[in-house]
């Protein structure tokens, strides 16, 4: 016999005439197949289970650059180009070929590799299949090569029979499979879980069990992504909490970076899906919809945001929703509403009109701009509109959850006053009005801090009965609980230290050692806290080096023809004239004596030294009297501008008229196009390794994006702004696109140049980019965190990657910089120990905010030590594993329980 036969499916069928035939009893099997996702399914129709050792080497969606980088950029890009497959059709009409090819790859017989799409993309296909007597042959079969196709389609097929046949085909298996990966376990999870895939109903879903079978098939979960160890023991916490007291209080305040929006958002996600009521979020109108991006990219949950210029909704689509005003801010079209700060905190009638209602869950974001007034006169230490408002709210909310990375700005009350809102409504966080010791701060600071310990058991008691702890918390408060009869859900008792039994004083004696009350107090029990550095040394994130330039100590000549006075670029005349303008435009309202005088000049002066694009084009809308976007004071902003006078209006012509001049370059661009064609580390351009340019203001992206593509012929630039701004570049062209397509591009490396807006910010994995720039420096330091969480994240190539601060020379811009470079020394954690917020009247001068800065810093060591004890030993990566979750809620079920309206 001949060692060439020729197989044609016009002749018979190929599955009965050579494969079956070959497989049955072999004792090994190693195929070059195609496309990963087919090649698996096509194993359970061949003859494999019972063959000793099953080796199969196919195409994948690998990156190499992914591979080099870690494991779970490796599953993160498969499993999301698995769970393209809808998994609710995948399970219904799919279920038995799902059920058998999880028992073939868990078997320990079969095992499949995939191959880096750059490496080289599979076509030609081939196989070696060994006999039980050891004897071997080869096959090479046309394109379509599969189990389905060697029964259906015309398809032909050679088996080679010869030793040196069987050793080319050997060579070229060995080849590709030296250079392959291990299909990860997680899409080896994922079939099982189709396989067992069963929707459920509301009902039939147990509390404890929501998060699971509302969030495994979520867009997160099926972008191969998930929610971290830490972001779910946060949502089992509210859960917890919220079977425990009935309700649910608190303070999440994890440092900048780590993911409060989406451990926030989770959990006003269950507290929607079990009907508690209305969602409330309350942020600052720059975050509104970068919230709204997080909440439906990654949760699926849509969202309606309030604009609080037009008094109207906007969907997530970025539709209008017609209203009839302001009045309508408490009818909300979906069961989430995103409603700004602002409103509240200018005492608007929006603000009014919010409390005549009642919530399930009200969340507050940056929410130590809920404070008291500080310096002097009659507003020193009275509580500001906003909270006041939360005080007031908080009574008509079942949940209340406030996310903030510096519970503490100034001074330590200003946590008790985070913690009286909690207070509000549930009297079991810091105990009743007259009779909680736990109100005062001054008295409770010093055991809190483990400074003090109670004087005796009767002094112990009075710490312990107003609020006393749930019995979860520990075994005394358990024993406490039973000998005194009290109910899981009651928190308070009026009786005495002299009326106790024997048994509760010696109980109550424990209460009396040292470090008792500091593990065990309302404070600890309502804060949860995580540092950036305690993930990271526990290995849930990872340690990623960062350098900064300009660096303060370079040479002159060390970013060549750059000219950086300090960290200051050096600017130009029309540039000085019209910065002078608007000192000038800024100092002209205070001597007026204008309310808003103060915020204008924060407002004009962030802008214009953002890019002479922005500073133009705000000097222009300015004069138009129109509203500025972005901006949360937007009525303020319309009193300063009613009654311009022609002084005013005369320095708003001149930003513009010198803006607008040919020889107004902006040495920001020229720095940019520097760093990403000259300037190399690592034996790279800037643009070779990837770069995200991040700026506050749309002018400024959408300008710098059209410039640099102008300026590098061919290279996309894409522009990734809020809803419907969006857009890529290239040459002189460009076109209006979706968010998704643009970070799709980005992941799979098609574009390397992403101008993006703080809007956008959040709902971004960058890890492909390697190097970042701000392009302006927002008087907002953990802004400056969360733009460099974008590409400091798992799954990133470099050990160190590099970043650019622009500022333009002798500028409040470059004053501010200045005193934050000092402190940006840590290459690990560069701006965990900054305040949320600068205030604006810390910026009066330099000496002032370094001393509120130097105060803050040494506050917020001090709150660490109190407060992380506890969290960083509840964080388990292997608990909670949604994503294995097989009893799931329909996302249909889900998205229209959370499109209800108010």
């Amino acid at each position: 016999m001949s060692d060439i036969q020729r197989f044609s499916s016009r002749r018979e069928r190929l599955d009965h005439a050579f494969l079956s035939a070959k497989l049955k009893g072999a004792k090994s099997y190693r195929r070059i197949a195609g496309y990963f996702r087919s090649s698996i399914f096509e194993l359970v129709g061949e003859e494999v289970a019972s063959i000793p050792m099953v080796q199969i080497v196919c195409n994948s969606e690998l990156d190499a650059a992914d591979i080099v980088i870690s494991k779970h950029a490796q599953e993160t890009a498969l499993k999301e180009k698995w769970n393209e497959a809808p998994a609710e059709v995948e399970a219904l009409l799919h279920r038995e070929r799902y059920h058998k090819l999880y028992e073939l790859l868990s078997s320990g017989r079969v095992e499949i590799r995939v191959v880096p799409k750059d490496r080289v993309f599979i076509h030609g296909k081939a196989g070696i299949i060994e006999s039980a007597n050891g004897e071997k042959t080869c096959f090479l079969g046309s394109i379509n090569e599969t189990k389905s196709a060697f029964a259906q389609n015309y398809e032909i097929l050679w088996e080679d029979r010869s030793a040196e046949g069987i050793a080319w085909v050997e060579e070229e298996f060995d080849s590709l499979w030296k250079d392959a990966y291990p299909l990860p376990d997680a899409i080896i999870e994922e079939i099982k879980r189709v396989a067992e895939r069963v929707e459920v109903r509301f009902e039939q879903t147990k509390v404890k069990d929501l998060p699971a079978a509302a969030l495994a098939e979520s867009p997160i979960y099926r972008g191969g992504e998930q929610l971290e160890p830490w972001q779910r023991s946060f949502v089992t916490m509210f859960l917890q909490h919220r079977e425990t007291y009935g309700k649910v209080r608190l303070l999440l305040a994890d440092e900048v970076g780590v993911g409060k929006t989406l451990s926030l958002a989770a959990s006003a996600m269950m507290s929607a899906l079990l009907d508690d009521g209305p969602v409330l979020i309350l942020c600052p109108s720059t975050l509104q919809f970068q919230w709204q991006i997080e909440l439906f990219d990654k949760l699926g949950i849509p969202s309606a945001v309030w604009s609080s210029a037009k008094k109207e909704w906007i969907d997530p689509k970025g539709h209008i929703i017609k209203t009839r005003g302001a009045v309508d801010v408490k009818n909300c079209p979906f069961s989430v509403a995103i409603v700004s700060t602002g409103l509240i905190v200018h005492g608007s009638d929006e603000s009014h009109s919010l409390l005549e209602r009642k919530y399930g869950t009200v969340v507050l974001d940056e929410a130590h701009k809920a404070r008291r007034g500080g310096g002097l006169g009659d507003k020193k230490d009275k509580p500001n509109n906003l909270l006041e408002f939360m005080l007031l709210i908080g009574q008509q909310t079942k949940n209340l959850l406030l996310g903030t990375a510096t519970p503490i700005q100034t001074e330590v009350r200003e946590l008790w006053d985070l913690l009286h809102i909690l207070n509000a409504g549930a009297d079991f966080v810091l105990g009743r009005k007259h009779t909680g010791r736990w109100q005062d701060w001054q008295k409770a600071l010093p055991v809190v801090k483990g400074e003090e310990v109670p004087a005796d058991e009767r002094d112990a008691w009075e710490w312990l009965r107003d609020p006393i702890p749930p019995g979860s918390e520990d075994a005394l408060f358990s024993q406490l609980r039973l000998q005194l009869g009290l109910a899981d859900q009651t928190f308070f008792t009026d009786r005495g230290f002299g009326s106790l039994g024997l048994l509760e004083q010696q109980a109550v004696s424990f209460a009396m050692s040292p470090g008792f009350l500091r593990e065990h107090n309302p404070i600890l029990r309502h804060t949860v806290l995580r540092r950036r550095q305690t993930l990271e040394e526990m290995g849930l994130l990872e340690k990623i080096a960062v350098d900064i330039h300009p660096k303060p100590d370079a040479s002159a000549t060390a970013y060549r023809g750059i000219s950086f006075v300090g960290q200051g670029l050096l600017t130009n005349h029309p540039f000085d004239l019209a910065y002078r303008a608007a000192e000038d435009f800024t100092d002209a309202l205070k001597k007026q004596g204008k309310k808003g005088a103060g915020f204008m000049k924060t407002l004009l002066l962030q802008r214009i030294c953002s890019s002479f694009a922005s500073g133009r084009s705000t000097a222009e809308k300015l004069l138009r009297k129109e509203v500025l976007e972005g901006e949360d004071q937007s009525k303020l902003l319309g009193e300063v501008l009613k009654d311009l006078g022609t002084v005013e209006a005369g320095y708003l012509k001149t930003i513009v008229e010198e803006l607008s001049r040919p020889e107004a370059r902006d040495p920001k661009t020229a720095a940019i196009r520097y760093f990403l064609t000259e300037h190399r580390t690592d034996g790279k351009t800037w643009l070779e390794h990837g770069c995200i340019i991040f700026s506050q203001y749309y002018d400024t992206a959408f300008s710098l994006g059209a410039e640099l593509a102008r300026d590098l012929p061919g290279e996309p630039v894409a522009v990734y702004a809020g809803t419907g701004k969006s857009v890529i570049f290239r040459d002189g062209d460009f076109a209006s696109v979706e968010r998704e397509d643009i970070k799709s591009s980005v992941k799979k490396r098609e574009i390397r140049l992403l101008v993006a807006t703080d809007a956008a910010c959040e709902g971004l994995n960058l890890q492909t980019l390697g190097t970042l720039i701000n392009v302006d420096l927002p008087w907002n330091p953990s802004r400056l965190e969360q733009r460099l969480g974008r590409i400091k994240r798992f799954g990133q190539a470099r050990q160190t990657v590099d970043m650019l601060n622009l500022v333009y020379h002798e500028t409040q811009d470059e004053k501010v910089y200045r005193v934050l470079s000092r402190r940006m020394k840590n290459r690990y954690d560069i701006l965990g120990g900054m305040p949320d917020t600068i205030e604006d009247d810390w910026i009066e001068s330099e000496e002032k905010l370094e001393e509120m800065m130097d105060k803050y810093i040494h506050l917020r060591q001090q709150a660490r030590d109190v407060f992380e004890i506890r969290y960083q030993e509840t964080i388990d990566p292997d608990k909670d594993r949604w994503e294995l979750c097989s009893r799931v809620l329909a996302r249909r079920d889900v998205v229209d329980r959370l499109s209800a309206p108010w």
